[in-house]
């Protein structure tokens, strides 16, 4: 199975063509001027093939990009492009939009995300991960166990050093499902109120009775990059795909999509009262012992 890291590469890619035009340079006329070869010039900019570091200074410099934070994040997606993370032993398990989340995770500041069914995955517990994947998985990709490790694994980027930041929101019905799981529900509530107080969490319900929202679209998740919002994407999940909204002008109306829903949602406070009484709810409901 491929393990490109397909979206990083696009957005390299799209970038440093956007560059290119800017200048009014042909591909041609570029590869002559840096001395690299004309296909060479388009493989990087179609995502064909991994590209040097070498090579990217030398086309923004040609491009005259003298904007420091995006110049330093095109050049640290190159960096990261041959990294070797923690989830290539896991690489025939993996589809290859889920390497994608994963090595995005790890290198960006900020994860917003709207669920309407289920628990985010960064907030699961193995057992309701392991649930969730039995039941629900469409395409047969390694084995749930090895699945749930990874999604086990990818929970690391919210204790690290520079921990991601996190938004999340919830919907009302994915809090308070699988009532003849309530040993399942019971940890899992727990686990998320074990994370709304990290400082770098934070968690919204959005009620049954709220008004019309844009997260009755469906669920999303926004990654941001620090100082650099063109690199910003955006995932659409689906059970048998799932798609990447790219260019900035989409990511844009996503991101104020999410401030939408975040009005529309139960306060943070109000939220993690929400969640406690539920927890509560199903405490009550156990066998005493």
């Amino acid at each position: 199975m491929a393990l490109t890291p397909t979206v990083r590469r696009r957005r390299l890619g799209i970038e440093l063509r956007r560059l290119r035009e800017k200048q009014g340079l042909t591909a041609e006329a570029a590869a002559e001027a840096t001395g690299m070869s004309q296909p060479k010039i388009a493989r990087i900019e179609n995502a064909r093939g991994a590209a040097k570091v070498e090579d990217v200074i030398k086309l923004l410099d040609l491009y005259a990009c003298d904007d420091k934070n995006l110049r330093a994040g095109l050049i640290e997606i190159t960096k990261s492009g041959s990294t070797r993370g923690w989830w290539l032993s896991y690489r025939d398990a993996i589809t290859p939009v889920a390497t994608d989340l994963i090595t995005l995770e790890t290198e960006a500041a900020t994860f917003k995300t709207y669920e309407a069914a289920f628990i985010p995955g960064l907030f699961q517990t193995a057992e309701y991960a392991r649930l969730i994947i039995e039941r629900l998985r469409a395409q047969v990709v390694g084995t749930v166990e090895d699945l749930v490790q990874v999604r086990m694994a990818r929970q690391s980027v919210l204790t690290k050093p520079n921990p991601l930041e996190v938004w999340a929101v919830v919907h009302e019905a994915a809090l308070c499902a699988f009532g003849r799981e309530p040993d399942i529900m019971r940890p899992q509530l727990d686990r998320i109120l074990t994370l709304a107080r990290l400082a770098n969490v934070n968690v919204q319900v959005m009620p049954i009775g709220a008004s019309a929202h844009p997260g009755m679209a469906g669920s999303y998740s926004l990654i941001g990059f620090p100082r650099r919002p063109e690199l910003d994407v955006v995932l659409l999940e689906g059970m048998m795909s799932s798609f990447w909204v790219e260019e900035p002008h989409d990511v844009d109306y996503y991101r104020a999509k999410f401030t939408e829903i975040t009005a529309e949602a139960m306060s943070i406070d109000d939220s993690i009262a929400f969640i406690t009484a539920q927890r509560d709810k199903i405490n009550d409901l156990l066998p005493q012992r």
